[in-house]
């Protein structure tokens, strides 16, 4: 409860003090709170944190985009229709819809709906779909890859009055870790990166860098956390090859910012 009421009060803080501080952006954040025995990992965004305990992992958070909180959104439209300043659907359709498509039938689904349904088209329909798109490309009204985070309080569809705030939330999503409760050793860690990170990469080829990195360099070498950061930062950088960074497997390399924490957990909880 206190980190939610925390956010809700630095986003307005943001918001009043954006003119003074020329603040006219917005960020995602991702927090990790020790207390008591336990850690608290907060999110609000699209960046992510994993646990690495014996080998395995365990997801600390989730990310937060159109496609993730698409039913969110839906609802929220569907409840004040006006935020969508009559220029979009809060329907999503497999497809953007034609012209010559109107009475016809085609699927469908609303904030009630994980499935999807048939409807006959109407006018109505036409209109652009509040959240469009699949993966990295989905966009809220075609503007915004992410849901939640803080700022952003002047954000307008282009070329339009339409203000996109009201759909972007700075709630996190929070996740509690018993850290006393569990036996680590030193090759166990917490992973906190940015989206740059996850885009490119699995949970489990985070854990198989990791522990490569690890196996070559044992507990006494202090330096072996931020050569296992350096190295996830590197691995989905990649490689220059022609026009573009390419991965080793041939795949494009991240095209956005990568930030990578790798947090020791051993010694750290009793």
């Amino acid at each position: 409860a206190n980190i939610i009421f925390f956010t809700l009060l630095q986003d307005k803080r943001i918001e009043r003090e954006r003119t003074s501080h020329s603040i006219d952006g917005g960020c995602c954040a991702l927090v990790t709170v020790y207390l008591m025995g336990k850690l608290y990992v907060a999110n609000a965004g699209d960046s992510r944190a994993i646990i690495i305990r014996e080998g395995k992992t365990i997801e600390m958070s989730h990310e937060f985009t159109p496609e993730t909180e698409r039913q969110r959104l839906q609802l929220l439209a569907s409840i004040n229709p006006e935020l969508l300043g009559n220029e979009f659907t809060c329907l999503e359709f497999p497809r953007r819809i034609q012209q010559k498509e109107l009475k016809k039938r085609m699927l469908y689904r609303d904030h009630t709906m994980t499935g999807w349904a048939y409807k006959t088209i109407e006018e109505d329909d036409m209109k652009f779909p509040l959240v469009y798109g699949e993966g990295k490309k989905a966009r809220v009204m075609a503007t915004i890859g992410v849901t939640r985070g803080f700022g952003d309080h002047d954000l307008k569809v282009y070329n339009s009055n339409i203000s996109i705030k009201p759909f972007l939330s700075c709630m996190p999503g929070v996740k509690v870790y018993d850290l006393d409760g569990c036996d680590h050793n030193a090759d166990d860690v917490m992973i906190m990166g940015t989206d740059g990170l996850w885009d490119v990469i699995t949970d489990r080829e985070v854990a198989d860098i990791v522990q490569r990195i690890f196996t070559s360099h044992g507990p006494d070498q202090s330096n072996r956390y931020n050569l296992a950061a350096q190295e996830l930062v590197l691995r989905t950088r990649g490689v220059r090859k022609e026009n573009s960074w390419r991965l080793p497997t041939g795949k494009l390399a991240s095209l956005d910012d990568i930030s990578v924490f790798v947090i020791p957990l051993a010694g750290q909880g009793r």
